[in-house]
């Protein structure tokens, strides 16, 4: 219900702190964020100055225990502006991270386990890094075929972003020169 006693909508996204088992974000086809940091006795709406889109993933961070990365795709709507924000306050107050990512459905977020500052993102048309947390993006499809992009994760013994995408397979791609 609205007053935040459980997740309402269907959920499309769930992500569990790896820094506190007791931190589960969860993101709904209806836009609703919500969180709950006692394990899932209490859940609080925290969708305040997001859109109403479906969320695509929402991702508790693995370096800061109250940052947490959302994205959406309205492309429902035939709307395709990319929708990526963060939060370093639990989902309290949003910072815009789409400012020069291209117009294209954003599926996925997946922050690096060793560099906080290195982001992935994955779209309805290719993947993308961001070394300074969001603030700039640089395309890493040149070797890639234009493919939406459903799943990102990197390796965590190797240097290794593997890229799962809509109908072209899995891809994995060497991040070493991107974490120099």
């Amino acid at each position: 219900d609205r007053q935040g006693n459980v997740p309402f909508g269907t959920i499309t996204s769930i992500s569990v702190s790896t820094l506190d088992a007791a931190l589960l974000y969860v993101g709904t086809d209806d836009g609703n964020v919500q969180v709950t940091r006692d394990g899932g006795e209490t859940w609080g709406l925290i969708d305040d100055g997001l859109p109403d889109q479906w969320v695509s993933r929402v991702q508790a961070s693995r370096h800061v225990e109250s940052r947490v990365y959302v994205t959406m795709t309205a492309y429902r709507d035939d709307d395709f502006r990319a929708y990526a924000w963060t939060s370093d306050d639990h989902g309290k107050t949003w910072k815009n991270l789409a400012a020069g990512l291209p117009s294209e459905s954003v599926n996925v977020i997946f922050e690096d386990p060793v560099n906080a500052e290195h982001l992935y993102l994955g779209t309805d048309l290719g993947v993308y890094v961001s070394k300074d947390r969001g603030v700039t993006w640089h395309s890493l499809s040149a070797t890639l075929p234009t493919t939406p992009v459903h799943d990102l994760f990197v390796h965590p013994r190797e240097p290794t972003l593997v890229i799962g995408t809509h109908g072209r397979s899995v891809w994995a791609l060497d991040i070493s020169k991107i974490r120099r």
